[in-house]
């Protein structure tokens, strides 16, 4: 399924909001591709998404942080456009490390 995940960390007023910033960057970025600054794309199954849902909810102060997660379903393609500058990462395609 494909998820659209969003997040707004509070790094303003508060010590801590720089280093969960970065948690939340690098954990979105091993399950899918950010497409804005704090907007990923992500294709999981059922299990990965618990898993990183709860990774997400842990990392983030609840006072003053936030998460948004729009579930675009398995057939998500038709779903999305896109059109601008920054290519478009196929998540089904060859990942070469």
């Amino acid at each position: 399924m494909m998820i659209l995940l969003t997040y707004d960390v509070n790094f303003k007023n508060d010590t801590g909001g720089a280093t969960r910033l970065r948690k939340i960057s690098k954990l979105c970025q091993v399950y899918g591709q950010r497409v804005q600054y704090s907007v990923f794309e992500i294709e999981v199954d059922m299990a990965q998404w618990t898993k990183l849902k709860n990774e997400l909810i842990s990392i983030i102060d609840e006072s003053v942080d936030s998460l948004r997660f729009y579930y675009l379903g398995n057939n998500w393609e038709r779903r999305v456009e896109h059109i601008g500058a920054k290519a478009v990462l196929d998540l089904n395609g060859l990942l070469l490390l």
